[in-house]
């Protein structure tokens, strides 16, 4: 509650929700159902009336308090900071073989991208022109038109100051991997015939799509600066596990820093800072709260759209397959590229990190290592029940006094037909996880 974002959030964003449609609905699009729930979810992160877990150590009797988090994704940044470090632990360890990487980023120019943000189902179009265009590059290049690629694909929809910029960053094997388990290593060459294949694939797809002219899209493949743009990083050694898990936690960064905000209360406006910009001379932007809100809100993605992908020899379903059966031995064929053997390679199965060890990882304390003796405390209780929540905190003299703010309301839920429960699978954590906030209860009747 401390933090700039969370003021900021409480303080403004019901006002952001009643002048939305009058204010930000031209620009932004209509407000997604999912932006009110993740923001709620947020303000509630860390808040002991909304449930806890109490640990208790059985060395000194002593119990503590340890609120739940609110899970969020791409937006709260505690939770997701805790969803970054499995994903590059999961990529370093599950997925990525052996191999040299790249980092390759597919940006598009800025008269386009508005299409990708009224109708967010595009993406997922970029995202198959990309790996497709990608796979066609690196097959000619090799000569190896049977060849499969091992790709991770993120989609990003921010830029810089959180200004809408629909591209796609990727984490590629540098090359080719072959039914027989080999690798071959792609050779040196430009990505220009890339971008430009890249560039008429996405016109070509949105003309079929009705979306742009025929005239103007003969004139955006006739222009030398087409704002179409294939970027592709050094390689990275097939031994630079380091190197390959911070690319990996950069491909799947959040869209804003909350180190980067300073909220003013008396005023109500965001000062949020970034690199120096060469067009307009400063390194920093200044946001009215709300507006601040509108641009941070923009990037929520809606419940069960997939924000990463799996692709070729690292899709779901070649590692199932690679699973079921031993892959077939052969010998490669002399060419004039580098060549590596993965066929004996099976990747490890890593279980995930439980909220324990994330929260070590994150903020390098263990919530589980009483302060008091420094004996490993136990979880004991899952406490989500109003009454029994409120009986404890008032207890403990922690139940706040004043209510809550009117940001923190909600609507009623809905009834009838028109009750939409939808699962949530991309969670890792379990009910219990939380930040490494604790309150102490120190109460001896509490304790026993």
């Amino acid at each position: 509650k401390e933090s700039p974002l969370w003021q900021c959030l409480c303080a403004h964003f019901y006002d952001f929700i009643q002048a939305y449609p009058e204010k930000y609905e031209k620009k932004y699009g209509f407000l997604k159902p999912v932006v009110e729930d993740v923001v709620n979810n947020y303000l509630d992160c860390g808040d002991l009336t909304k449930g806890f877990a109490r640990i208790y150590c059985e060395e000194c009797k002593k119990s503590m308090l340890l609120p739940f988090s609110c899970k969020g994704r791409w937006f709260c940044p505690s939770c997701h900071e805790k969803k970054v470090l499995l994903f590059g632990e999961f990529i370093t360890g599950t997925i990525a073989f052996p191999v040299p990487h790249r980092h390759y980023v597919f940006s598009l120019p800025k008269m386009l991208r508005v299409y990708f943000r009224n109708n967010r189902e595009l993406l997922k179009r970029l995202c198959k022109i990309a790996n497709e265009c990608l796979l066609e590059f690196l097959r000619r290049s090799l000569n190896r038109p049977t060849g499969q690629l091992g790709m991770v694909m993120t989609i990003h929809t921010f830029g810089e100051y959180m200004r809408y910029n629909c591209h796609i960053h990727a984490l590629v094997a540098d090359g080719l991997f072959t039914d027989n388990g080999m690798f071959y290593v792609a050779p040196r060459v430009s990505t220009r015939p890339l971008e430009q294949l890249f560039r008429v694939r996405v016109i070509q797809m949105l003309v079929k799509e009705e979306l742009l002219a025929p005239e103007m899209a003969h004139k955006l493949l006739g222009w030398r600066h087409s704002g179409f743009s294939v970027h592709n990083g050094k390689p990275l050694r097939r031994d630079d596990a380091a190197g390959l898990d911070r690319v990996a936690q950069y491909i799947i960064r959040n869209p804003f820093s909350e180190r980067k905000m300073n909220y003013n209360a008396q005023n109500g406006t965001v000062i949020y800072r970034s690199r120096m910009n060469a067009k307009t001379r400063r390194n920093f932007e200044i946001f009215s709260a709300e507006e601040f809100i509108a641009a941070i809100t923009q990037h929520i993605p809606d419940k069960g759209f997939q924000m990463v992908r799996y692709y070729g020899w690292y899709s779901n379903r070649a590692r199932g397959e690679r699973a079921k059966r031993e892959i077939e031995s052969g010998t490669p064929e002399p060419v004039a590229v580098d060549v590596i053997d993965v066929s004996e390679y099976h990747p490890p199965r890593i279980p995930s990190k439980k909220w324990r060890e994330l929260i070590k990882k994150v903020w390098e304390v263990d919530p589980l290592i009483c302060p008091h003796c420094g004996a490993e405390m136990k979880l004991i209780a899952l406490i989500d029940d109003g009454e029994v929540i409120e009986k404890i905190l008032r207890h403990l003299k922690l139940w706040p006094q004043r209510s809550a703010p009117a940001c923190l309301s909600r609507a009623p839920p809905p009834t009838g037909d028109d009750r939409v429960i939808e699962p949530f699978f991309d969670d890792p954590f379990p009910d219990y996880d939380t930040e490494p906030v604790m309150v102490y209860a120190n109460d001896p009747d509490f304790a026993a």
